[in-house]
């Protein structure tokens, strides 16, 4: 029993001579026996106000705002030109082969806001619904289906909205004196019918189908009954 406390006492002695050491190295100086005697046996955790000023920082409000600030610096800059349509907008995406031509298109003639772009795609606005134009080559033209519908060859795929009657016809006149060539020309179809609507379709530079209709009467817009053809 003596052999072991006498072994527990120098290793004792030899810990504390190291640790004494390492003291004077970091602060030059050991502490005092009041130190040793406040020292709590386990570290307390660190608050988070400690952590900040571990890594040079603080958590008052001048420091607070100028972290947001310098945040802020390195954000993206933009701006939002349209807003959503109400409720949920649809997302569509599709090839086309230029972008320079789809802007041309979307941009100038439906007058569609655009949004964010990259070199290989753009967004824009139609009406507040999400399009999304695709580069996929330059030697891409949409290949076309037809059905018939009420006496009318229909291409598809196709895409579009469903408008006001107003709202048609203005787009009408201005996809017109844009030069643009109808593949369906402007009328009205399913007349007296429950689906009775204006419809016209045409296409985008890259062979891309559009259908643009206006219900007569918009709450029939989704009217279920059997169309013979």
């Amino acid at each position: 029993a003596n052999t072991i406390i006498t072994t527990n006492t120098q290793t004792q002695s030899r810990l504390a001579s190291m640790f004494s050491s390492s003291l004077r190295i970091i602060s030059g100086h050991l502490p005092t026996a009041a130190h040793l005697r406040h020292a709590s046996p386990l570290a307390a955790p660190l608050s988070s106000h400690s952590l900040l000023h571990l890594r040079g920082g603080s958590n008052d409000d001048a420091s607070s705002r100028s972290v947001r600030t310098s945040s802020a610096a390195t954000e993206t800059k933009y701006v939002t030109l349209d807003s959503p349509a109400p409720g949920s907008p649809f997302h569509y995406a599709f090839p086309v082969h230029s972008l320079e031509e789809a802007k041309k298109f979307y941009g100038n003639v439906l007058g569609c806001k655009e949004g964010r772009s990259s070199e290989k795609w753009q967004d824009y606005s139609l009406n507040g619904h999400q399009i999304v134009c695709h580069w996929v080559g330059d030697n891409y033209r949409c290949v076309d289906y037809y059905n018939p519908v009420d006496g009318d060859e229909v291409p598809v795929p196709h895409a579009g909205l469903a408008l006001t009657v107003e709202q048609f016809h203005k787009l009408a006149e201005r996809v017109r004196k844009a030069g643009v060539r109808f593949i369906i020309e402007p009328h009205l179809r399913f007349k007296d019918a429950p689906g009775e609507q204006w419809t016209m379709f045409f296409k985008d530079p890259s062979g891309n189908n559009l259908e643009f209709k206006a219900m007569t009467k918009m709450e029939n817009l989704f009217a279920k009954y059997n169309v013979v053809d």
